[in-house]
């Protein structure tokens, strides 16, 4: 095959040996390095797609959009296929970060998924049409927020193939909160499943896209019963916000642990997972365990709120059942 005029071939040594060491370099976090060794590589071989597939891997990596989508779309113009690459999926990750949303529609397209529908609507006061993919119906995952620091897996809502938005209380280590919507990488590391049967993919976080008005709390509860404890958590979703018992729902995981298959239990039944790294008899962030048939009024939790609703929503929860129910030491996390 002829592209240009320009015939196709299998890279020189220099070009493999110049990739191979930025590779080495991007696995040390030294980028700069290794944009130069993948800029003379695309030199060395401009009309292998290769060469600038891997510029923009490595764009994405530092999070320079601009440099990421100029570098796909020369990858995607050398393509020998029409449909399924993974140089469609990093132009659309570029795109949607840059809110290029044609260019982000074209890619999903492209890379063989879906997109109903024409341009969204504009928003009231926006202007313009924004083009933003809607309807594409990819429902739940989980995100792993900070994966280069204090990992957290929470679960979302996918909005399209490259966000997310949280739909759990995260913890204040993460920095994120509630009804963020966070821009999150192609390939998943580890699953979730559930009780019910399906597994859920758990993508990594790239970077903040949206960011939540809505302040973290954490809230120590007297809840005599999973009942009590439950009634918070509807009272908090009929508000439309939400309320999330991390003494059930919090497990330390090692990294080997969390990017593999792993159980999301939420505090149902026995917890003797072996995998589960937190300390027996600690309620909260240090370990939720216990032999499963000992409910622990004591329970910490969070709390997606305004200010200027949280204690109400706390106290209408506490006057519905005033013999079961208390609260103490609220304090804003995040």
């Amino acid at each position: 095959m002829r592209i240009f005029g320009k015939g196709r071939h299998r890279p020189s040594a220099s070009w493999r040996q110049a990739t191979d060491r930025a590779f080495t370099l991007i696995g040390d976090g030294r980028y700069e390095d290794a944009g130069e060794l993948l800029t003379r590589a695309a030199d060395l071989e401009p009309w292998l797609s290769e060469s600038w597939f891997n510029l923009a891997l490595l764009h994405k990596f530092r999070h320079d959009w601009e440099q990421a989508r100029a570098a796909g779309l020369r990858a995607v113009a050398l393509l020998d296929r029409e449909t399924g690459a993974p140089d469609w999926w990093n132009v659309g990750i570029a795109a949607t970060a840059l809110q290029d949303w044609p260019l982000a529609r074209r890619a999903w397209q492209a890379y063989g998924l879906k997109v109903p529908g024409g341009a969204s609507r504009p928003k009231a006061g926006a202007g313009a049409a924004s083009g933003e993919p809607v309807g594409m119906e990819l429902g739940s995952a989980a995100v792993r927020l900070s994966p280069e620091g204090e990992a957290e897996v929470v679960w979302g809502r996918r909005l399209d193939p490259a966000r997310m938005e949280v739909l759990s209380i995260p913890l204040p280590s993460s920095g994120r909160r509630w009804g963020e919507v966070v821009l999150h990488d192609g390939v998943p590391h580890g699953e979730r499943t559930t009780s019910a049967g399906p597994a859920y993919p758990v993508f990594d976080e790239i970077e903040l896209w949206a960011p939540s008005p809505v302040p973290t709390w954490v809230v120590l509860l007297e809840a005599a019963t999973e009942a009590d404890r439950d009634a918070l958590e509807q009272l908090a979703a009929d508000a439309g916000f939400a309320a999330e018992d991390w003494s059930s729902s919090v497990r330390l995981l090692c990294r080997m642990c969390s990017e593999s298959r792993m159980p999301s239990d939420e505090g149902e039944g026995v917890h003797l997972d072996p995998h589960d790294h937190s300390e027996p008899g600690h309620p909260g962030p240090l370990g939720h365990r216990t032999d499963g048939q000992l409910w622990v009024p004591e329970r910490e939790c969070g709390l997606a709120a305004p200010a200027a609703l949280v204690r109400g929503l706390l106290d209408g929860w506490v006057a519905d059942s005033p013999d079961s129910r208390d609260w103490r030491d609220l304090e804003e996390v995040c």
